[in-house]
């Protein structure tokens, strides 16, 4: 078990961020070494695209980077907070000093030598920093891009579902709702899935990560660049097992049509027209004109919260989505 003691200070300084290249990371790796972190359905889709980048890019430079239980920190950068995008991701990667990047391959290729001489050839070069992003990025595009708005919808509407956690029972609430394998106590997180002995959070807080492709586990770091970092399942990761939200009841569909009573039933947390937008495949303008019906009819109630509405089911909604037995 792993332990992180926290003084007031780091729950003041805590903060929520999502990372795209964390998640393409964790893609590129479950592909490589099939470490079961993507359903069965994802990968089968995914591989073909995986094969030929492998064959037409530079990707297999990438991959040699991705040592079991380590990596190179300058393909995976600290994110700054939930508007963290791709682009934001790959001009700090770019921006890698060479000296770092040469330091990082050789502690990771004097574990696990590489002995392709294609391969080798791309992590002595001169210019290795650029050619790993630019496979970087051609992999994001082909691989997680096309699937990235309804997988961004599910982080942001998990940090708006901890916030308002932290809001109204505090962060021993939030934080225990993380995970299994993650509870409060006496003052400190422990970390039941990870091995490891007392970690001080140093007045810097904690920056927290849902992410789509973790699960069923944790990932922790806790070593620069990053901050002390907690990256955790996003609620409602079963939806990577579907192709959109799960279908709705027959009955709620013919009550209040198939459309709204999909929106009804997506809304299991509080999110934006843009969120079940991306999320449902659909216009934002249908969005907008379902909820509308929604509301007036007392299914939905809406709340401001910074620059966006978020709308959440009402009493009613929940009753109409999950009856009682």
């Amino acid at each position: 078990m792993l332990r992180l003691e926290v003084a007031t200070e780091d729950l003041l300084l805590s903060r929520f961020a999502l990372s795209p290249a964390f998640e393409l990371n964790t893609v590129l790796r479950a592909l490589h070494l099939g470490d079961g972190r993507l359903p069965e359905a994802w990968a089968a889709r995914l591989r073909p695209g995986f094969e030929r980048l492998r064959a037409r890019t530079e990707l297999d430079a990438v991959l040699a980077l991705q040592v079991p239980r380590a990596g190179a920190d300058f393909v995976a950068v600290p994110p700054r907070g939930p508007a963290q995008s791709w682009a934001d991701d790959l001009a700090a990667i770019r921006a890698t000093a060479p000296e770092q990047a040469r330091a990082e391959i050789a502690r990771l290729t004097a574990r696990r030598p590489v002995r392709d001489p294609r391969v080798r050839a791309v992590l002595d070069a001169p210019d290795v920093v650029e050619r790993v992003a630019a496979a970087l990025d051609r992999a994001w595009h082909e691989l997680v891009a096309p699937d990235w708005p309804r997988l961004r919808a599910l982080c942001e509407r998990d940090v708006v579902h901890r916030v308002g956690v932290i809001g109204e029972r505090g962060w021993a609430a939030a934080i225990g709702e993380l995970h299994d394998g993650v509870r409060w106590r006496d003052g400190g997180i422990e970390l039941a899935p990870i091995d490891g002995g007392t970690v001080r959070l140093r007045g810097e807080g904690l920056l927290l990560i849902p992410s789509v492709f973790t699960w069923p586990g944790l990932a922790a770091y806790f070593d620069d660049p990053w901050p002390r970092t907690l990256v955790y399942p996003a609620r409602g990761t079963a939806v990577l097992h579907e192709s959109t939200a799960p279908p709705a009841p027959d009955a709620l569909a013919a009550l209040v049509g198939r459309s709204r009573a999909r929106l009804l039933t997506a809304l299991d947390a509080p999110a934006s027209t843009t969120q079940l937008a991306r999320q449902l495949g659909f216009a934002p303008g249908a969005v907008g004109d379902h909820l509308a019906v929604l509301l007036h009819a007392g299914l939905v109630s809406k709340a401001r919260s910074g620059r966006s509405v978020l709308y959440r089911r009402t009493p009613v909604g929940d009753a109409l989505v999950e009856p009682p037995p």
